[in-house]
């Protein structure tokens, strides 16, 4: 089943004429994971965003699936235990996109350091133990074990020695979020739910009763406008989800409920800023941040900061005092790297979908809506907190009108948020609509591209990557595509012997482009080379090259004009130099 431009316009026409049991607004990891759910329990069930398919928070995150080792320090025990349980179900369900790899946490003697050489020994134990890992047979070689300073300096030559007393190793998980997304996206499709990005919800509509019984919308590529009818509405909209709820005309504008949040991420070449393995320190600021250093396709990332962010959602910028605060951390922490703004080949700002602790004061003769869920929050008393201490928790929330609102959390929970959400969902239509739907065990379902054994997922991805270089691709972009595509390799694979390069892309680029434009709606330059790829991220060496070959697939295969495709091209070079900080770099310049 193909999901692409020739899709879409059947879905729209559905959209119109079906009365859906539930439209999902937001197409991020959480609308993705609530999609999924409910295509696979047999609902009726459409999903829109106003743009590409987690082109929001869900594609600007740390590229992790953080366990949390660090509220071991507090004893939050159980919040940690539910995270890396449900850390380790993400893996399974989606094995080519979430993937193990131990973290180097070094201890420093130093004064607010958040673990001694003694403390982290025994909340690595206990992490073990939470996560099963000496329980499971794949997973015992991930076992934590400490070193001392002279063996995290053999592992790490670059790190400030001054106070180091030596350091952890235990298990997280890599992840890629925005390939995470469109495999829960594409899989709620193959399931029968209508995916549909570039689609605006303009106003909640209601029924005679005053329900909220749809939304009208907006097709962001035709201009049209038309009313979608749904049983349901949810507003899974992360950081616009005070927006959406302003499009319901029986909401109170001044109850708002989120606080988001601005996390930036640098990148450097690797023979800038060489670290072998992930690690994880604190900021060293007394801002209460971690800070991370990654190494990815030759690449090392860093960041990230966390800031209160009142600007355009949808298009976060690093700002210089983004980069002062990383680079400050980064060249206190790795003295002999000397990394400077000339040193950023790319860079990613995103913006978090926090629930405010502190919401704002409203009419007491305003209608209130009725929480049912809460999760994750926090007693924070009435004092201001900062944005590093405000609660990653969810909410689930139920207005008056039947409008349904879930907000918060952590690409972490998405699943389980989207589990919350389904059983009140599923509470609605049966005792409201007569229906017998029923729960779908999630942990068991499988994404997209996510087809094989879990349990030995290198092995696996190993085999696609040598029946791609069996099929004429390259090595590393056989191994590229194994670790993006995962199962769907088979069937990329079966036209390989038909497909030519295009000029300036390898084969392995050439038949990720058409199959993320037949089965992935890849209708931009931006949504293959950021979302689909990480071209624009970690390939900058190469990234023109494959910016006007991929520009010139697409307008054969979307038959654009020459006007349209001189658009794309200055959007995209804009895109590029924006990522690359240029603006930053051409300001210190003119300064010098």
């Amino acid at each position: 089943m193909t999901f692409s431009i020739k899709s879409r316009a059947e879905e729209i026409e559905k959209l119109k004429k079906r009365r859906l049991d539930l439209l999902i607004v937001g197409g991020g990891i959480t609308g993705a994971g609530v999609a999924l759910q409910a295509s696979a329990a047999g609902m009726r069930t459409a999903l829109i965003d106003m743009q590409d398919f987690g082109a929001g928070t869900s594609s600007r995150s740390t590229r992790l699936v953080h366990g949390g080792i660090r509220y071991l320090k507090n004893f939050d025990v159980e919040v940690v235990s539910e995270t890396v349980q449900e850390r380790a179900v993400i893996q399974h369900v989606a094995p080519h996109v979430t993937r193990p790899d131990p973290m180097l946490l070094p201890i420093y003697d130093e004064p607010d350091t958040t673990f001694s050489m003694f403390s982290v020994k025994v909340a690595m134990d206990l992490y073990d133990h939470l996560a099963g890992i000496n329980k499971s047979e794949h997973l015992k070689k991930y076992a934590n074990y400490t070193l001392d300073k002279e063996q995290v300096l053999k592992l790490e030559p670059q790190l400030n020695p001054e106070n180091l007393a030596g350091g952890g190793i235990y298990l997280d998980y890599l992840n890629n979020d925005s390939r995470l997304v469109i495999e829960n996206i594409k899989k709620a499709h193959d399931l029968g739910g209508l995916m549909v990005s570039r689609m605006k919800a303009v106003k909640v509509i209601h029924n005679q009763f005053g329900n909220a019984c749809g939304m009208t919308v907006k097709d962001m590529v035709t201009g049209e406008e038309f009313d979608v009818k749904a049983k349901i509405v949810l507003n899974a909209s992360g950081p616009w989800s005070d927006f959406v709820k302003d499009l319901d005309d029986k909401h109170d504008p001044k109850k708002t409920q989120m606080r988001p949040t601005k996390g930036v991420h640098l990148v450097v070449d690797q023979s800038r800023l060489n670290v072998p393995k992930p690690t994880y320190f604190g900021s060293g600021t007394n801002d209460g941040r971690m800070i991370f250093t990654i190494p990815r396709d030759g690449k090392t990332y860093f960041g990230t900061t966390d800031t209160d962010f009142k600007g355009d959602l949808t298009h976060p910028k690093v700002e210089q005092s983004d980069v002062d605060y990383l680079l400050r951390i980064i060249n206190k922490k790795y003295p002999n790297a000397h990394i400077t703004l000339d040193d950023v080949e790319s860079s990613w700002a995103g913006v978090r979908p926090l629930v405010a602790e502190e919401p704002a004061p409203v009419d007491e003769k305003a209608e209130e809506e009725k929480p049912d869920v809460v999760s994750g929050a926090s007693d924070s008393g009435s004092h201001k907190l900062t944005a590093s201490q405000v609660s990653r928790g969810s909410s689930l929330k139920r207005a008056d009108d039947g409008l349904i609102t879930l907000a918060g959390g952590k690409l972490t929970d998405y699943r389980k948020m989207a589990d919350g959400a389904m059983k009140m969902i599923i509470e609605i239509m049966n005792s409201q609509y007569a229906r017998d739907y029923k729960p779908v065990d999630s942990a068991n379902i499988k994404v997209s591209g996510g087809d094989f054994d879990s349990d030995h997922a290198e092995e696996e991805l190993e085999n696609y990557a040598k029946k791609a270089i069996a099929a004429g691709i390259d090595p590393v972009g056989a191994e590229k595509m194994a670790n993006i595509f995962g199962s769907n390799m088979d069937e990329i694979l079966a036209s390989a012997k038909d497909v030519k390069p295009v000029q300036g892309l390898s084969l392995a680029e050439t038949l990720s482009l058409h199959y993320s434009m037949e089965n992935e709606m890849a209708m931009t330059p931006e949504d293959y080379l950021f979302r689909r790829t990480n071209n624009l991220l970690f390939n900058h060496d190469e990234i023109k090259n494959i910016e006007a070959g991929v520009i010139s697939e697409m307008a054969k295969y979307y038959d654009w004009s020459d006007e349209e495709i001189k658009d794309y091209t200055e959007k995209t070079d804009a895109l590029i130099s924006e990522a690359s900080l240029d603006y930053l770099k051409d300001a210190q310049a003119v300064k010098a």
